[in-house]
C-alpha cells in the first residue's frame, strides 16, 4: 500500500492506494503500515526564517541589492564571468566577518558566474562553516538559473524555507514512524525527505502539480467525484523520484560538449539517488542543450533531468 498525504489544511488528507486503486478515508493505524508515504503540500503560505544573504560580485545600486525581507545581506568582492574567467579574488575575510556578526544560521550564497564555475560559492560555504559550524547553507549554483537575480531569489527563498521544511519532515516522521516519506516536486515527481529538507524550494507548489495529475488519472471514472485535496493525495502517489541539473558549459567542438554532457548526466543520476531512487534504478529522462546567443561561441545552457524508482 502507498499512502498519499496532503498537508496544509485543517487536517491531513490521506488516500491509500493498492494496485492503483485509491481508497479513503484511511485510519491512522492503517496509514502506519504503508510501504511509503507521498506528501503533497504548497509552501507559499509556510513560515520563513530570516536569511543572511551573501552575493559575490561587483558593486551595484541599492535598488539591485539582494532582497532578504527581515534578514541581512552583503556583497563581497569576487565572482566569475560567464566563461569562467575570474573577475576578482574572493574577499574571504569579508565573508568571515559577515558570518560571525550577522547572528543568523540560514545562509544564501550567490556568486556571479557560478552556473559556469561554482568555486567561489564553495569557498564562501567553507568560510561560513568556519565561523558558524551549525549553519544551513544554500548555494545558488545548485538551482541553475543563468540570471543572477532569478537565481539569487530562488536561493534566498530556499534558505528561508529550510527550517519549516525540517519541521514538516519531522512531523511526518512522528506521525508515520518507520514509513519512508517522499515529497512532491513543483514540476512533478518526488524527492526524499532528506532532499526536501535541503531543497524545499523544489517542492514550493507540489500540491498544485499533484492536483492536475490526480484529476487526470481519476477522470476515467466519471462516477467518482473528488475534491482537489483528495485528487492531490492520489496524484502524489503516482510520482517517482526526480532530480535535474542545469549548468552553463563551454565546449570547443563536439568532443568537449559530449564530455560536459556526460558530467551533467552523472551528476543528475547522483542527485536522483539522493532524491530517493533505489541505487541502480536511475536513468536520464531528458537532456536539453541550447547554444547561448549574444555570447562567445562555445557556450551552452545544459539541462539534464533524471528519474528513478523508489526502493
Amino acid at each position: 500500500m502507498i499512502l498519499g498525504v496532503v498537508l496544509g489544511g485543517q487536517a491531513p488528507v490521506l488516500v491509500a492506494v493498492t494496485d492503483e486503486v485509491p481508497l479513503w478515508p484511511v485510519a491512522r493505524a492503517v496509514a502506519r503500515t504503508a510501504e511509503r508515504a507521498c506528501v503533497a503540500l504548497d509552501l507559499s503560505r509556510s513560515g520563513t526564517a530570516p536569511v543572511a544573504a551573501i552575493r559575490v560580485g561587483g558593486r551595484c545600486p541599492p535598488a539591485l541589492h539582494p532582497r532578504v525581507g527581515s534578514g541581512v545581506a552583503t556583497i563581497v568582492r569576487g565572482g566569475h564571468g560567464v566563461t569562467g574567467r575570474p573577475l576578482a579574488p574572493l574577499d574571504t575575510e569579508a565573508v568571515r566577518r559577515f558570518a560571525a556578526t550577522c547572528g543568523l544560521t540560514d545562509f544564501a550564497v550567490t556568486a556571479t558566474g557560478s552556473p559556469m564555475l561554482a568555486d567561489h560559492e564553495l569557498e564562501v560555504a567553507a568560510a561560513i562553516r568556519a565561523e558558524v559550524p551549525d549553519a544551513r547553507i544554500t548555494l545558488s549554483y545548485e538551482f541553475g538559473q543563468p540570471g543572477l537575480r532569478e537565481r539569487e531569489a530562488d536561493t534566498i527563498s530556499n534558505a528561508a524555507l529550510c527550517p519549516e521544511a525540517g519541521r514538516i519532515a519531522d512531523e511526518v516522521a512522528r506521525e508515520l514512524p518507520g514509513v519512508p516519506a517522499y515529497f512532491a516536486r513543483s514540476g512533478g515527481g518526488l524527492v526524499s525527505a532528506h532532499y526536501f529538507r535541503r531543497y524545499p524550494q523544489a517542492c514550493y507548489q507540489g500540491a498544485e502539480a499533484c492536483v492536475r495529475r490526480g484529476r487526470a488519472a481519476l477522470a476515467a471514472d466519471p462516477a467518482r467525484v473528488v475534491s482537489d485535496e483528495l485528487a492531490a493525495a492520489y496524484g502524489a502517489t503516482l510520482g517517482r523520484p526526480v532530480a535535474q541539473v542545469e549548468r552553463i558549459v563551454q565546449a570547443r567542438g563536439q568532443v568537449e560538449l559530449d564530455r560536459e554532457l556526460q558530467r551533467a548526466r552523472d551528476e543528475a543520476l547522483t542527485r536522483v539517488v539522493s532524491a530517493g531512487a533505489a541505487p541502480g534504478s536511475a536513468w536520464i529522462a531528458e537532456t536539453m542543450v541550447n547554444p547561448m546567443s549574444y555570447l562567445p561561441d562555445g557556450l551552452y545552457r545544459v539541462r539534464v533531468k533524471g528519474e528513478g524508482v523508489p526502493p
